[in-house]
């Protein structure tokens, strides 16, 4: 796996321009068991783009959560993927933005609903698409019982794609649910960390010794001290990566 780029200059040579390129947006790069590049770029909060093999795929992009975003400026995309209907997570008019003819867009239930188009994927679905990506389908939701009509069980997804070998795994809006224990070889792993709605540092630490992804991005973290999840994996084997998504 290669270490991170941050040159902004690349991302306007790549045709993707974004309001947070004043902000070094940064891409960090890994390899598929054959050698392909991954390229992960941080777009903000809960939204990242994906580019592999000659695909543009986007997870959850939102234009006007702050920082705004103008994803006219992106290339278009072969693969949308939403997680769940909040806001800042299932936008209308960025996926529009994004389309083109062939775009498969993935939604769990409600968010398509939202969007009026796209393939539904309930909790525990699994899917071959574009270059023989493996799309699950996973559990997403809150188990603190404070906490659960933001995310209740059974209702939102988050997704594991693998990719030529190279498991992602994006946990959408959710706690430390015990489903956890059942996801294995992660690679590259993107956990929330924003209260109240999703986890805290203690959370996010013991959700990520669950499974043990040899790579985390703490993200959807607001204003949360997000350092102090670096600390309580200090020692895990888990390389812990913040980038900006806030």
């Amino acid at each position: 796996m290669k270490k991170s780029i941050f040159i902004c200059t690349m991302l306007a040579m790549m045709g993707m321009v974004n309001t947070a390129c004043a902000q070094s947006p940064e891409i960090d790069t890994f390899l598929t068991k054959s050698g392909k590049e991954v390229a992960i770029t941080t777009i903000k909060h809960g939204s990242m783009r994906i580019a592999y093999d000659g695909l543009e795929i986007q997870i959850d992009p939102v234009s006007n959560y702050n920082p705004k975003t103008d994803y006219t400026l992106f290339p278009k995309a072969d693969l949308i993927l939403v997680t769940h209907e909040h806001g800042d997570h299932c936008d209308r008019q960025a996926v529009r933005d994004l389309q083109k003819e062939t775009t498969i867009i993935v939604a769990n239930p409600n968010s398509a609903k939202i969007l009026g188009q796209g393939e539904v994927m309930k909790n525990g679905d699994t899917k071959k698409t574009l270059k023989n990506i493996k799309i699950e389908a996973v559990p997403a939701y809150n188990n603190s019982a404070e906490k659960q009509n933001f995310h209740p069980k059974g209702r939102d997804n988050g997704y594991i794609l693998t990719m030529d070998g190279l498991r992602i795994y994006i946990a959408g809006d959710t706690e430390d649910i015990p489903e956890m224990t059942s996801i294995k070889n992660i690679d590259v792993a993107f956990l929330p960390c924003n209260l109240p709605y999703t986890m805290t540092p203690e959370q996010l630490a013991k959700a990520a010794k669950m499974f043990k992804p040899k790579v985390l991005f703490p993200y959807h973290y607001g204003q949360t001290k997000i350092e102090d999840a670096v600390s309580l994996l200090q020692g895990s084997g888990i390389d812990v990566r913040i980038r900006n998504y806030q």
